[in-house]
């Protein structure tokens, strides 16, 4: 086993049931996510990561103001996006808001960088659709030179030009950890490595070996660019119970809600139980004990060599107290239980 490996937990704020049943407030949400983050650093877990989206069942649009409420009640935990939507955002912005993080976590930020799964930040910011490639290949871009200049000069289509600019605040020492979130194309892979990034694998659905050649093409462009490859992450959706009866019972009905509202956007049809059972038996889906999830992690890591992962934690409106227990017995009992597994 190798020392860097860390483990993280990721939420989307996905909006939550109260104690009577009932949706809670965007801001209700928004206030229990900095709660998970602050127990998620008490028990021990490497870094929490929250997603930015902007529709109705998720509570976070700008992870980086959520975080900083966290870093404030932390000391020891990273702290990242999941992903930041930078093909619709100002990669200038985004960087100073993570360096204004940053200097609030006391060099804890991260970001993970993604052209996101969901699609209604462009209109909402008034970018086209048909620009989805180029969007992120520029920002990316200039975003690379943000991190690795004090003053950038830069040119593109998407944006104005920058000429020996600096931005401000400045990280306070080394640089700001940037990640490449990528969803399982060549292309993608190719890109982090070109930056010369790490990547983070989302793996959310089938068998996670199916991304091993992702992997093997990542390690062998550093190879042929003669550089030392970079960490490699994976996030994927998953659950702690007690018992894995109770995991798998507690999370079903939550699971299949989220995953029909979202597939009935993109033509997906209903989901069963059989499919869900395939999934955590022999696919993405890390539900169960403690003992269950820890083996099924140990595995993933060791087929796949990453150094972190990254285990989605929410799922749509499963309640808070439940995401909180399954926080708890991730940092206690798995996170101890895959490093026993993997020494």
């Amino acid at each position: 086993m190798t020392p860097a490996l860390e483990f993280g937990l990721d939420t989307f704020g996905d909006v939550t049931t109260g104690p009577d049943g009932v949706l809670l407030s965007h801001a209700a949400v928004i206030r229990d996510v900095v709660a998970e983050g602050v127990l998620a650093d008490e028990v021990g877990v490497d870094f929490f990561g929250i997603g930015e989206h902007h529709r109705e069942d998720f509570a976070v649009s700008t992870p980086e103001m959520v975080l900083a409420a966290i870093a404030a009640r932390t000391s020891r935990i990273k702290l990242g996006s999941a992903v930041t939507v930078l093909s619709s955002d100002d990669p200038v912005r985004v960087f100073q808001r993570f360096a204004t993080l940053d200097a609030v976590a006391k060099g804890r930020a991260e970001i993970i960088l993604g052209r996101g799964s969901f699609t209604e930040s462009f209109p909402l910011f008034g970018f086209e659709l048909d620009q989805y490639q180029t969007l992120f290949e520029e920002k990316l871009d200039l975003f690379a030179e943000l991190i690795a200049r004090k003053a950038v000069t830069w040119s593109g289509t998407t944006r104005a030009s920058l000429t020996d600019q600096r931005v401000f605040p400045p990280i306070e020492t080394g640089t700001l950890k940037t990640w490449v979130g990528v969803g399982g194309s060549p292309e993608s892979v190719v890109r982090a490595a070109r930056y010369e990034l790490p990547m983070m694998l989302a793996i959310i659905g089938g068998d996670p070996l199916r991304f091993k050649p992702y992997v093997e093409l990542y390690n062998r462009a550093f190879s042929q660019m003669g550089r030392p490859v970079q960490p490699i992450g994976v996030h994927s959706p998953g659950y702690v119970a007690d018992s894995d009866a109770q995991a798998r019972e507690e999370l079903w009905p939550d699971f299949k809600r989220m995953r029909e509202r979202i597939g009935a956007e993109r033509g997906w049809g209903p989901m069963n139980r059989a499919e869900f059972d395939q999934e955590a038996d022999r696919g993405s889906l890390y539900v169960g004990s403690p003992e269950t999830v820890a083996r099924k992690i140990a595995n993933t890591v060791k087929a796949l060599g990453v150094s972190r992962f990254q285990l989605k934690y929410s799922a749509g409106s499963l309640s808070h107290d439940r995401l909180m227990r399954s926080i708890e017995l991730y940092g206690m009992k798995v996170v101890p239980l895959v490093r026993e597994l993997l020494a």
